[in-house]
C-alpha cells in the first residue's frame, strides 16, 4: 500500500459529490477513498425522492455548526427554537442529532419524554403547539445512558428521523449537530441536498483555539457547497450586574469572530455577552428570552434571531423568482 502523501492538505478533499470523489491526488491513503470511488457516498436516488416527499412542507432548513464543542451551539439551537416560535403562526421544528451528546431534552424542558408512534411515523415532542422537539434522548432509558455507536448506525439514526418522523407542516425545521465536520454533518448535509438547505449559523467564543477550529467549519460548508447564514460569538465578554465593569473571560487575542469574518468574507450575525442566567435556564429547561427579557445577551439573541428570519425571507423569495 502506498504511503500517503502527507504534503497534500485535507482541503484539496474533492468532496463526495464531485465527479473525482475517491479518484484525485488527495484521497490516496484516505479510509473512505474505496467507498468515493464506487459511488457509495452518493445519495440513492430512491432514498432522495422519499426523503423529499417527507420534507416537502418544509419551508426553512437551518443547520447550526461549530468546531469545537462547548461553544453553546445547542443552548443558541434552543434559544432560536424559542425565538422563532414566539410567533404563534409559525411552526418550529427542533432537531437534535447530536446522538452521543443529546442535550437538547433537558435544554428544552423535556426530559424523561418519551418518542410515540403514530400511523404516519414518529412524532415529535412538543414544547409548545408549535414547536416540536426530537432527539435521540428521546430514545434512552436514562439520560447517563452512553450512545456508544460508530458511525453507519449515527447516519442511519439521521435519516431515520428525517425520513420517519411526522412534522407536518413547517416554517422553521433547525438542525442541531455535534461538533466538527464528521460523519453526522456529511449525512445530514447528503439526506438533505433531497430538499432545501437555507444555510448554517456557525457558533464559536472570541478565543484563537475555538476560531481555529471554526476556520475548519467555514471550509467544510464551502466544499460541500452548504450555504453560510453567518457567524455567532457567544460568550462575547462578561458585564458584572454590580460593578458594570466588562471582562474579557475569553479574550479575542487573534482579533476574535469580527476579524476572522472580515478575512473570510462571512457575516457576523452578532456577539453574544455572558450571562450566568443563561446556564441557569438551560439546566432548568427554560427559555432564557422569557425568563430575563432586560439582558443585554437577550438583546443580542433577538436581534441575530431576526437578521437569521430575514436572511431566510430573503433566500425564499430569491427561489421563488427563480422558480
Amino acid at each position: 500500500v502506498p504511503e500517503p502523501d502527507l504534503s497534500l492538505s485535507v482541503a484539496d478533499c474533492p468532496g463526495t459529490s464531485s465527479a473525482q470523489a475517491g479518484r484525485a491526488a488527495a484521497c490516496q491513503g484516505c479510509p473512505n477513498q474505496r467507498l468515493c470511488a464506487a459511488g457509495a457516498a452518493a445519495p440513492d436516488p430512491a432514498e432522495a425522492a422519499e426523503l423529499r416527499e417527507r420534507l416537502r412542507s418544509v419551508k426553512h432548513t437551518i443547520l447550526v455548526l461549530s468546531g469545537k464543542g462547548g461553544v453553546g451551539k445547542s443552548t443558541f439551537s434552543a434559544l432560536l427554537a424559542h425565538g422563532l416560535a414566539a410567533d404563534e403562526a409559525k411552526q418550529v421544528a427542533l432537531l437534535d442529532i447530536d446522538i452521543c451528546g443529546p442535550s437538547i431534552p433537558k435544554m428544552m424542558g423535556l426530559e424523561g419524554e418519551q418518542v410515540h408512534q403514530s400511523g404516519s411515523g414518529w412524532s415529535p415532542v412538543y414544547v409548545e403547539e408549535n414547536l416540536g422537539v426530537m432527539s435521540v434522548g428521546f430514545l434512552l432509558s436514562s439520560p447517563d445512558d452512553a450512545v456508544i455507536w460508530r458511525g453507519p448506525k449515527k447516519n442511519g439514526l439521521i435519516k431515520q428521523f428525517l425520513r420517519d418522523v411526522d412534522w407536518g407542516e413547517i416554517d422553521y425545521l433547525i438542525v442541531d449537530t455535534p461538533p466538527g465536520t464528521s460523519d453526522e454533518h456529511l449525512s445530514i448535509v447528503q439526506y438533505l441536498s433531497a430538499t432545501r438547505i437555507d444555510g448554517a449559523v456557525i457558533i464559536t467564543t472570541p478565543q484563537e483555539v475555538s476560531l481555529q477550529d471554526v476556520r475548519k467549519e467555514i471550509n467544510f460548508c464551502r466544499k460541500v457547497k452548504l450555504p453560510i447564514i453567518g457567524v455567532v460569538e457567544n460568550m462575547s465578554g462578561f458585564i458584572c450586574p454590580k460593578c458594570k465593569n466588562e471582562s474579557q473571560i475569553f479574550p479575542p487575542t487573534t482579533g476574535g469572530a469580527e476579524k476572522m469574518c472580515q478575512n473570510l468574507d462571512v457575516s457576523l450575525l452578532g456577539k453574544v455577552p455572558l450571562d450566568p442566567q443563561i446556564g441557569k435556564s438551560c439546566d432548568k429547561g427554560q427559555s432564557f428570552l422569557s425568563e430575563a427579557p432586560e439582558s443585554p445577551a437577550t438583546s443580542s439573541y433577538r436581534n441575530i434571531i431576526q437578521r437569521i428570519q430575514e436572511y431566510c425571507d430573503q433566500h425564499h423569495f430569491h427561489e421563488e423568482k427563480i422558480i
